[in-house]
């Protein structure tokens, strides 16, 4: 079983064996603040900080009747001390953190991650009636607020969903725009619908251009920078001559919503197709802007 999940487990297990949903993520998050490298990571959400991953792997636990998952609850129904299989350090932040938090209800669990992680109410629909005038400004002052038209690229190698999406939030992106051929992922997260439900749950907006991809044949035995230098040569002949029209497009979408981000797999800019179809729209007529990989 994955470490994360065994973390779930015993804040569970901690806590009584059932907790909340809303329990359960702030609860989680305050946990993972206090690890050296985070087992989940979280998006400011509609009830502040929530992790995409922590719920993902809650479903599978349900399949395999580890927990119980209802409307509003989790529930831990196995008979396996989880708790003890974690490290020394992780099972002292649980029994410190139930010690702190164990009576606290809903709203003040929310309160007290907002006050602390103002960044993760931003998107709170709560935040405004639980905390003080000057505590809610602190929200509102860790809202990104550029509005400066520019037209990012982003891969999402190396990330987590969260991580990612905290991205493209901070840099205040409206939009994004899937440059993949084909957008399905083995990578938690990032399959189409998942990409676009997640970002649309923090409130930016999801399009697909297919069409400016490149197909999964024509990316085999990439082994050097050469070899992508040579693909990238031949995507500038064919996709990008044939697609003018959808550069256009993308250009009248970067008009129209400012912060725009083309999306790809690859970390490295310069192995992903992704900077000749950015480079080629900032050649077409009318183009004054900025173009930033990130």
């Amino acid at each position: 079983m994955f470490y994360r999940r065994k973390l779930l487990l015993g804040l569970l297990q901690q806590f009584g064996n059932v907790l909340d949903k809303i329990q359960l993520q702030k609860l989680l998050f305050l946990v993972t603040r206090s690890q050296s490298s985070s087992s989940y990571h979280f998006v400011p959400y509609k009830y502040g900080c929530y992790s995409f991953q922590s719920m993902s792997d809650l479903k599978t636990l349900n399949k395999y009747n580890i927990v119980h998952i209802e409307e509003n609850s989790i529930s831990y129904i196995s008979d396996v001390d989880y708790l003890k299989q974690l490290k020394v350090a992780d099972q002292k932040v649980i029994k410190d953190i139930k010690r702190i938090y164990g009576k606290k209800t809903n709203e003040e669990l929310m309160r007290t991650t907002y006050i602390s992680h103002p960044y993760y109410a931003i998107n709170s629909l709560v935040a405004k009636r639980l905390l003080t005038e000057e505590q809610y400004n602190k929200v509102v002052k860790s809202r990104p607020t550029d509005n400066t038209t520019v037209l990012f690229t982003i891969g999402y190698e190396g990330l987590s969903l969260e991580e990612y999406i905290n991205k493209l939030i901070k840099n205040n992106i409206k939009l994004l725009c899937d440059v993949r051929n084909n957008a399905a992922s083995m990578k938690f997260g990032f399959s189409k619908s998942q990409l676009k439900n997640g970002c649309e749950s923090v409130g930016i907006e999801y399009t697909h251009f297919p069409e400016v991809g490149i197909k999964s044949e024509f990316r085999q035995e990439l082994n050097s920078q050469k070899d992508y230098d040579e693909l990238f040569d031949e995507y500038k002949k064919s996709v990008i001559k044939e697609t003018l029209s959808s550069q256009k497009k993308i250009f009248t979408l970067l008009q129209k919503y400012h912060r725009i981000a083309l999306t790809c797999f690859e970390a490295n800019i310069c192995q992903c197709h992704r900077k000749p179809l950015a480079e080629a729209i900032t050649h077409l007529e009318e183009w004054d802007y900025e173009l930033k990989h990130i």
